[in-house]
C-alpha cells in the first residue's frame, strides 16, 4: 500500500459542464511500455490532444446525486481518495491510467493511497478493504473482474464512502453501490474493430479473435461489438478460432503459436488489446512471416502498437483512453458538491491506420 500526500496548495478548479456535454480534458503525463526504445517527448499539442473527451450524454440519461446516494457533502481538497489498481503495471495501459490517477490528485492537491492487485482478485478486495480502514473518503476502482464485489460493496456502504469505478464495470446497482463508471464504449470498439478488419480483409476469409480476460465486462463487449458487426457487414468474414490471450503479450504469442498451427491459412487476427496484438506479431515473426501476411487489429492505443502500424505488421488500432484521473476527480469533485453527475460516463475514443499513425504517434501512451 502506497500512500501518496499532496498538501492542498491550487484552488479547486470549477466543476465543469462537460460531464454534461462533450469536452476534452487536458492529459496528463503518459508512460511508456518498457521495451519502447523511443525517448521523443510529446509536444503540448498533442499532450492536448491526447485527453478524454466525453460523449454528449443522451436526454434523460440517468443520473445521480449525493442526496439519493446517502452520502454526506465535503470539499475534495480535504479528501482523502483511494486508488485501486487491479493489474500489474507492466501493461501500458495501466501505467498510463495510474499516472494518471496520480497526476490528478497532485494538481489539485489531494491526499492519495494507492493499492495494485498484481491481478489478483482476492488481493484487489483485501486492498480496497485496507483503503477503506485507512480512511479513505472517496474511492476511484479499476476492477479487474465485475463479479464478486459485494464484500467492498458493502463495507463502503456501512461508512458511506462513494464509489467512481473506471474502465471495467462492477456488476452492481448504480447510485446505490456505486456513483459512476467512467468508460469507452467496448461494444463501439468492437465494432470499428470489424469495420477496419472488413476492410482490410475485403470482408472474406477465415479471422481468429484473440479474447481477453474472462470474468469482465470489457472481453464480453469487445466481442459482441465486433462479431455483430462482422455478420451484419461481411457475412463472408469467418471467425474459425476464438482463445483467451488474457490481455498480456505472452499469452498473445503462446495462443497466436496455436493458431498458425490449427489454421494456417488465417486471414486476420482480432485482438482485444494491444499487448496481445503484439505477442500476435512476434509469433508471426517466429513463424517466418512477413508484415502484411496477416491482417492484425487491437484495441488500446499504446506507442508500441501504433508504431506496429508504422511499421507495417499491424493494420489498425481502436483507441482506448487509460487517462481517466480528470474525469475521476471532476465527476468526484461535482459528486460531493451536491451536484448530478452521470451514472455513466462515456469517452469518446480516436482510432489509428496507416494514414495517421505517424503524424498521431505522439498522441499514443
Amino acid at each position: 500500500m502506497q500512500r501518496t500526500i499532496h498538501r492542498p496548495h491550487l484552488l479547486a478548479r470549477p466543476v465543469l459542464v462537460a460531464l454534461a456535454a462533450t469536452v476534452a480534458l487536458t492529459a496528463t503525463s503518459c508512460a511508456k511500455s518498457e521495451d519502447d526504445a523511443s525517448d521523443s517527448k510529446k509536444s503540448p499539442a498533442a499532450a492536448a490532444d491526447a485527453g478524454q473527451k466525453v460523449v454528449t450524454p443522451k436526454p434523460g440519461g440517468k443520473t445521480c446525486t449525493i442526496d439519493a446516494y446517502g452520502g454526506k457533502k465535503l470539499d475534495l481538497k480535504g479528501a482523502t481518495v483511494g486508488f485501486s489498481q487491479s493489474e500489474k503495471e507492466a501493461n501500458p495501459f495501466r501505467i498510463a491510467e495510474t499516472q494518471s490517477i496520480k497526476d490528478e490528485a497532485a494538481k489539485r492537491g489531494v491526499e492519495l493511497l494507492t493499492a495494485n492487485a498484481q491481478s489478483q482478485f482476492s488481493k484487489q478486495i483485501s486492498d480496497v478493504q485496507d483503503l477503506l480502514a485507512k480512511g479513505a473518503d472517496l474511492l476511484v476502482i479499476a476492477p479487474l473482474n465485475s463479479d464478486g464485489w459485494d464484500p467492498v460493496l458493502q463495507a463502503a456502504a456501512a461508512r458511506k464512502v462513494p464509489i467512481v469505478t473506471i474502465d471495467r464495470k462492477i456488476n452492481a446497482t448504480a447510485c446505490k453501490d456505486y456513483v459512476s463508471f467512467i468508460a469507452s464504449d467496448f461494444v463501439e470498439q468492437g465494432r470499428r474493430a470489424a469495420d477496419q478488419m472488413i476492410e482490410a480483409t475485403g470482408g472474406k476469409g477465415e479471422v481468429a479473435i484473440l479474447l481477453g480476460a474472462a470474468g469482465n465486462n470489457v472481453t464480453t463487449e469487445r466481442t459482441k461489438g465486433f462479431k455483430e458487426r462482422v455478420a451484419e457487414k461481411a457475412p463472408g468474414l469467418k471467425v474459425v478460432f476464438e482463445q483467451t490471450g488474457d490481455f498480456t503479450r505472452e499469452k498473445g504469442q503462446q495462443v497466436t503459436e496455436q493458431l498458425i498451427q490449427s489454421k494456417p491459412g488465417i486471414k486476420g487476427i482480432y485482438a482485444e488489446n494491444d499487448e496481445m496484438g503484439l505477442g500476435a506479431v512476434a509469433a508471426l515473426k517466429g513463424a517466418g512471416k512477413k508484415a502484411g501476411d496477416v491482417e492484425i487489429v487491437t484495441v488500446d492505443g499504446t506507442r508500441n502498437a501504433v508504431q506496429g502500424i508504422v511499421d507495417g505488421w499491424i493494420t489498425g488500432v481502436i483507441e482506448s483512453n487509460p487517462r481517466f484521473g480528470p474525469l475521476a476527480f471532476e465527476t468526484l469533485d461535482a459528486f460531493t458538491q451536491g451536484k448530478e453527475v452521470p451514472q455513466d460516463v462515456v469517452i469518446q475514443d480516436s482510432a489509428y491506420d496507416a494514414g495517421n499513425a505517424e503524424q498521431d504517434l505522439g498522441k499514443a501512451y
